[in-house]
């Protein structure tokens, strides 16, 4: 039997995105985060962030620390008794024309393939239309949770979108009671 899942952004979905996060003191998770990811996981869900990290490529920080930056993530979740199923990060510069940097779809191929997924059943949930692209290739639900200093400014530009999202949520517990209640019925 295949399993569900909800692919989930990092910077600026899971934690404020402060432009090339490098070190785990600076990394903030959002509030709602823990408790949105323990009702996905009380109701059967995969949890594995995709993440595009250009800044290994640009040099700003190398993949030792983006481990740890994901080690204190995982502590962070913890705390919420929620274990990842997996991260999968793109290491290239947008320039490397790489097929692993969202909005292409290799991570998410790669997670599909090693955890069983059924994407009809499955959910892709970021900050950016980057990331509502990829999981619409992909062919999941897709939740668009624009970052709160910034929402009006995207919402603005809708009509210049690629991709348009499924839903759009006005933070993460919302974006998590929309999937479960598509999940109700």
């Amino acid at each position: 039997m295949k399993n569900k899942a909800v692919f989930i952004d990092r910077d600026g979905t899971i934690n404020v995105d402060v432009h090339y996060l490098d070190d785990p003191n600076k990394f903030e998770m959002y509030p709602g985060v823990g408790e949105g990811l323990k009702k996905l996981k009380e109701n059967r869900f995969k949890i594995i962030v995709i993440t595009n990290q250009s800044g290994i490529a640009r040099g700003y920080f190398t993949e030792q620390q983006l481990f740890d930056i994901h080690e204190r993530m995982k502590k962070e979740f913890q705390r919420f008794n929620v274990a990842l199923d997996g991260i999968y990060y793109c290491p290239h510069h947008p320039d490397d024309n790489c097929n692993c940097r969202k909005p292409n779809t290799a991570l998410f191929k790669k997670a599909i393939n090693e955890h069983n997924i059924d994407v009809k059943k499955s959910y892709t949930v970021g900050d950016k239309i980057l990331d509502i692209g990829a999981g619409k290739k992909i062919g999941t639900g897709t939740i668009l949770i624009p970052e709160p200093h910034i929402k009006e400014e995207i919402l603005s530009k809708q009509i210049e979108w690629e991709y348009n999202p499924d839903y759009v949520a006005d933070d993460f517990i919302d974006a998590i009671e929309w999937i479960l209640k598509l999940e109700r019925g």
